[in-house]
């Protein structure tokens, strides 16, 4: 019987010619992941291992991200802390503020991942690297301290469920809107520990940024990854932005897969997913006319130079509702800088925007952007669970750019068909 992409990565890694789904296999990494939050607790665990330095200086990233720049003392002490370990270990891939980003924007960015890379992180959203048809996934922190010290992690070889991409994207529609679609179908638990695999003759109208998007919510549908089959858009990102050697894996024409779903693009509307589950979704003309009070545009979802262009496209020129807050948080440094030459910073500010620099705070209720009770927020972030961007009585609607922006305008979840464009 053939493999899947993901099975046939994680027999490359663990230097098989086959795996079996259920099958646990011990494997090497290409890159080990952590940030602010959940590093400190991997350095607790290194320490109590008799290694006295990481297996490999390179393929190592932590990032402070998520509560960067820093909060408060606590958030201080545990920048501090990782610091110091990365400093202590030589590790050569540690993004401090200045050079900080929004870890799954940044990596890829940086050229720390390619094709056909085994990735872990301690954050669930590592799933994102599957754009580029890599396996990458979330651990946790324990894992995390093994596979700094070891290079290795183990792994139970996942099932997995195929989606056939067809069709081309009407104007306004994003993989955001993609991705919502497919958890909306299948459910937060449809593909739990399964590998979600993306082909078919429409990738070619899913642009890189699509595929990041889709990719990082996988885990929203309690995925254990989600990868893409390697086409000329992920090489030529892959080449452009890193000189690492890439691998590329194809499927076998007779891999299993549990299901097969046909998604053709041209039928999906732009879509918002209510509160409190990414699954609860609705078309945006079946979600008009409620009422908001903040915008958020930004995360590792969607903070992306493109996802910057969509919103100054509709903000250009007009003003954000008096009483509506509308935060932008681009992903990374560099991504920043191209927003602000390309005029889009200006246009933010002109419309009446907050625009941060990255951090992923807003997205997990950390800081910068917390709800109020009875508050409710677009975001372009990826969850919406009970309490998520602050108070338990606040409400998070997921979003494409072009709605988040769209609604900041009127103040009420709006289609972007229905905004005028200056």
């Amino acid at each position: 019987m053939g493999m899947t992409m993901s099975q046939k990565i994680l027999a490359a890694h663990a230097g098989k010619d086959q795996v079996k789904v259920g099958e646990l296999i011990m494997a090497d990494l290409d890159l080990v992941l952590g940030n602010d939050i959940t590093t400190p607790v991997a350095i607790k665990e290194f320490s109590k291992m008799s290694v006295e330095g990481v297996f490999d200086k390179s393929k190592i990233a932590i990032v402070p991200d998520h509560f960067a720049p820093n909060k408060d003392i606590k958030a201080a002490e545990q920048c501090k802390l990782i610091r110091e370990f990365a400093h202590d270990k030589e590790i050569e891939n540690y993004f401090e503020m200045g050079q900080m980003g929004i870890e799954h924007v940044l990596l890829p960015e940086k050229g720390l991942v390619v094709s056909g890379n085994l990735v872990i992180g301690a954050d669930s959203h590592t799933c994102t690297y599957g754009a580029l048809g890599a396996f990458s996934t979330g651990v946790g922190s324990t894992d995390m301290a093994a596979g700094m010290a070891t290079g290795k992690a183990w792994f139970k070889v996942p099932s997995a469920i195929k989606f056939n991409i067809t069709g081309s994207m009407n104007e306004w529609v994003s993989g955001k809107d993609v991705i919502l679609h497919i958890i909306g179908m299948i459910g937060v638990d449809g593909a739990l520990y399964r590998s979600m695999e993306f082909s078919g003759p429409g990738l070619k109208n899913l642009t890189i940024n699509d595929r990041f998007s889709m990719a990082n919510m996988a885990i929203e549908a309690g995925a254990k990854n989600g990868i893409f089959a390697v086409d000329e858009i992920t090489l030529d990102y892959v080449k452009k932005h890193s000189k690492k050697e890439y691998k590329v894996y194809e499927a076998d024409s007779d891999a299993e897969y549990e299901q097969v779903y046909d998604i053709d693009l041209s039928k999906i509307e732009p879509t918002i997913a209510f509160p409190h589950l990414p699954d609860n979704t609705k078309t945006v003309d079946q979600a008009e006319n409620i009422k908001i009070d903040q915008v958020v545009i930004g995360s590792c979802t969607n903070g992306r130079l493109e996802d910057l262009a969509v919103a100054a496209k509709i903000l250009r020129g007009n003003q954000v509702k008096k009483g509506i807050r509308v935060i932008i948080f681009p992903a990374t440094q560099k991504i920043f800088l191209q927003a602000m030459i390309k005029g889009y910073i200006e246009t933010f500010i002109k419309a009446g925007c907050v625009v941060s620099t990255p951090t992923c705070g807003p997205c997990l209720g950390g800081h910068m952007g917390i709800l109020a009770a009875k508050e409710r927020a677009v975001a372009t972030t990826n969850r919406n669970f009970i309490g998520r961007m602050g108070h338990v009585e606040s409400e998070v609607y997921l979003a494409s750019p072009a709605v988040a922006a769209a609604s900041a305008l009127t103040g009420y979840i709006t289609d972007p068909r229905k905004v005028t464009v200056k």
